[in-house]
C-alpha cells in the first residue's frame, strides 16, 4: 500500500507523525511526506522520503511580521474553534463569523502553497492512502484529486472535528458553510464533489487516551502514542544514578527552534527557575541556547541542557514540570512519572485541565 502523509511546516507537529509513519514503513508499505521545500531536511533527518511541494511561503512567516497577532493567536483556542471548549456558548451565528476569519485568514494562507503541487504528486503516484495533520486541508483535497482514503493524526486535542460537528448541528438547513464553499471549489476544480469528509477525514487517528478527548462522534482510531522529538544522543551523565531526587523541567519543544523566543514565558521560566532551586532537589531543564542566554541568571543546583530526550530523562526523575504541550504531557503520562502541568498557549490549557480533573 502507498501512504502519502502531509503537514504545514510545524515541527511539533510533523513530529507526532513520524512514529505512525515509521510504523507503516516498517510493515512493508511505501510511504512519502509531501511537505514544503524548505521542510524536507526535517523529514529526511526522520529517515523518511520527504516530496517537495509548494512554495515556501506559510502563514508564521506573516504572523511574525505582526507581534501582536502572533501573541494573540497563542492565547488559547481560535475561534471558532474555541467552541469546541464551551460548546454552551456557541451560536450558528458566531460560528459562521468565525469559519468565514478562519477560512481567509488562516486555512487560504496555510494551504495555498501546497494544493497545486500536492494535487499534482498525488495524481502521479496514486496514493492508497492520505493522512494528514487536522490544518492541512491540502491533503483531503489531494485525495478527492486521486480517489485515495484519507485519514486526520491528531496532534492535540480535537477542538476541530468537534466544532465542525456542534457547527452542523446549529445550522441545520440554514445557508451559509464558508469552510465547505472554500474546500467544495477546490473538489470542483479537480472534477470531484464536496463531501463532509474533506473537512474531517474519512477516520480520525487520535494518539491521546478517550480520558483526555473532548468527545464528539467522528469515526475515530486510537493508537498508542509513542514519543519521538527528532534525533538525539544520550548523554552519559543520564546512565548515572541521580545524587539527590531529580525533577525535569521542559518548555516544550516549540521554544527549542530558532526564534520562538516568547519574553513572556522567559520571565516566567525565570521565576520557575528560582522557586524551583529553593527546594532540595537536581532540576534538569531542557532550555534552548537562545532562552538560556536571555535568562538573568542560573539558580545553583539547577542543570541545563539545549536538548534531551524526554522518554530517555524521565525515567531517572520523581516527577516532571511542563507546558502541557499534547507530546510532552502524553511522554510524561507514558512514563509515569508525577506531573505538574504549567499551560502557555492554545490547547494547553484546556488539556492540563482534563488531566488534573483525572488525577
Amino acid at each position: 500500500m502507498r501512504v502519502l502523509f502531509t503537514t504545514h511546516p510545524e515541527k511539533t507537529h510533523f513530529l507526532a507523525m513520524v512514529p505512525l509513519a515509521w510504523a507503516l514503513r516498517t510493515a512493508g508499505h511505501e510511504v512519502r511526506f509531501a511537505v514544503q521545500p524548505k521542510f524536507v531536511p526535517v523529514v529526511t533527518q526522520a529517515g523518511l522520503t520527504a516530496v517537495p511541494v509548494g512554495s515556501d511561503r506559510d502563514l508564521f512567516q506573516l504572523l511574525e511580521a505582526d507581534p501582536d497577532a502572533l501573541d494573540e493567536g497563542r492565547s488559547g483556542v481560535p475561534e471558532p474553534y474555541d467552541a469546541a471548549v464551551e460548546p454552551e456558548r456557541a451560536t450558528y451565528e458566531g460560528l459562521l463569523a468565525g469559519y468565514a476569519t478562519a477560512v481567509t485568514w488562516w486555512h487560504k494562507l496555510e494551504n495555498l502553497p501546497l494544493i497545486a503541487d500536492l494535487v499534482s504528486f498525488a495524481k502521479a503516484w496514486r496514493p492508497d492512502l492520505v493522512i494528514w495533520e487536522p490544518m492541512t486541508y491540502a491533503g483531503a483535497i489531494a485525495a478527492r484529486a486521486c480517489g485515495a482514503a484519507h485519514a486526520r493524526l491528531l496532534t492535540g486535542l480535537d477542538t476541530v472535528g468537534v466544532t465542525r460537528e456542534l457547527f452542523l448541528r446549529l445550522k441545520g438547513d440554514r445557508p451559509g458553510d464558508p469552510l465547505a464553499d472554500w474546500l467544495g471549489s477546490h473538489a470542483e476544480a479537480v472534477g470531484a464533489e464536496w463531501g463532509e469528509d474533506m473537512a474531517t477525514g474519512h477516520v480520525t487517528i487520535d494518539q491521546l487516551p478517550a480520558s483526555l478527548s473532548l468527545g464528539g462522534g467522528l469515526p475515530t482510531l486510537r493508537t498508542q502514542f509513542v514519543p519521538y522529538g527528532g534525533r538525539a544522543v544520550v548523554p552519559g551523565w543520564l546512565t548515572e544514578p541521580p545524587a539527590r531526587t531529580r525533577v525535569a523541567l521542559t518548555p516544550g519543544m516549540v521554544y527549542h527552534e530558532p526564534g520562538a523566543a516568547f519574553d513572556d514565558y522567559v520571565g516566567e521560566l525565570q521565576g520557575l527557575l528560582e522557586a524551583l532551586a529553593e527546594l532540595d532537589v537536581e532540576i534538569v531543564a531542557t532550555i534552548a541556547d537562545g532562552e538560556r542566554a536571555r535568562l538573568r541568571r542560573i539558580p545553583p543546583g539547577i542543570r541545563i541542557v539545549p536538548y534531551v530526550p524526554l522518554q530517555a530523562l524521565l525515567p531517572t526523575c520523581a516527577a516532571a514540570v511542563h507546558h502541557a504541550g499534547p507530546g510532552t504531557l502524553a511522554t510524561v503520562s507514558r512514563a509515569g512519572v508525577p506531573q505538574l502541568a504549567l499551560p502557555w498557549e492554545l490547547d494547553e490549557p484546556v488539556l492540563a485541565g482534563r488531566l488534573a480533573a483525572h488525577g
